[in-house]
C-alpha cells in the first residue's frame, strides 16, 4: 500500500487525494490551516494536520501554486529525502498571462528537484484539471495523467498509484519533458481563462 501525503487543499489536491484514497493509499493532507486540511481528509478517513507536521508519504504531493513551493521547501528541507515529490504546479505569469515565469531552458519541476537533491522529483497532474482527475473522464476518455522525471523507480509508484485510483497513468519522458508539460498545461489554461474550453475538459490522450 502507497504512503501518501498531499501538500495543498485546492480543486487539484482534493481531486488528487481522492484518487489516492480510491487506490487504497494512507493518506495525509495537510493545508496552512488545519480546518482546510480537516474538510478534505475526514470523508475520504484520512490523516489531516497543518504545513510543518512531520511528513508520513513516501510520495509527497505538492498541490500548491508555484510561488508557495519555495516556503514548503523551506519548511521541510531533508525530511524530503527519499521521498518521490510530485510537483502539479503550471508557473503562469499571471501578471502578464502570457508565459511561464522559469527560464526557457527549465522548468518548475527542474528548479524544485535542484532544491531537493535527495528527493525524486516528478511532473504530474498538471495537465488535468481537478474536474477531470475527480470524474475520471476527459469527455468520452479516461482521465490520463502524463508523468515526467529522471527516477524511473519515483514515475513507477506515481503511475501506479493513479491506475489503481481508476485512472490512466503514462510516463512522459525525463525531467526535461517538463517543461514540454508545463507548456501544455499553460496553454489549457489560456484556452479555459479565455472561455475556449470549459474548465471540466481538457487534453485527452487517445491510444
Amino acid at each position: 500500500m502507497s504512503t501518501v501525503t498531499i501538500i495543498g487543499t485546492g480543486n487539484i489536491g482534493a481531486a488528487v487525494a481522492g484518487i489516492a484514497a480510491k487506490a487504497g493509499a494512507q493518506l495525509q493532507i495537510l493545508a496552512r490551516e488545519g480546518e482546510k486540511a480537516e474538510t478534505v481528509a475526514t470523508p475520504l478517513g484520512a490523516a489531516s494536520g497543518t504545513i510543518g507536521d512531520e511528513l508520513t508519504g513516501d510520495i509527497v504531493v505538492l498541490a500548491l501554486p508555484y510561488d508557495a513551493i519555495s516556503q514548503v521547501l523551506t519548511a521541510y528541507g531533508d525530511a524530503f529525502d527519499g521521498r518521490t515529490v510530485v510537483d502539479v504546479t503550471n508557473p503562469v505569469d499571471f501578471a502578464t498571462f502570457d508565459g511561464l515565469v522559469v527560464p526557457a531552458d527549465s522548468s518548475a519541476t527542474r528548479i524544485i528537484q535542484e532544491a531537493l537533491s535527495g528527493a525524486s522529483v516528478v511532473k504530474a497532474f498538471n495537465v488535468n484539471f481537478g474536474a477531470t482527475l475527480a470524474t475520471g473522464t476527459a469527455g468520452p476518455l479516461p482521465t490520463t495523467v502524463l508523468v515526467a522525471g529522471d527516477s524511473t523507480q519515483a514515475k513507477d509508484a506515481v503511475i501506479a498509484l493513479v491506475t489503481a485510483g481508476g485512472l490512466r497513468g503514462v510516463d512522459a519522458g525525463s525531467l526535461k519533458r517538463a517543461r514540454e508539460l508545463e507548456a501544455l498545461g499553460f496553454l489549457q489554461i489560456s484556452l479555459a481563462a479565455a472561455e475556449k474550453t470549459p474548465w471540466t475538459g481538457g487534453f485527452a490522450l487517445i491510444g
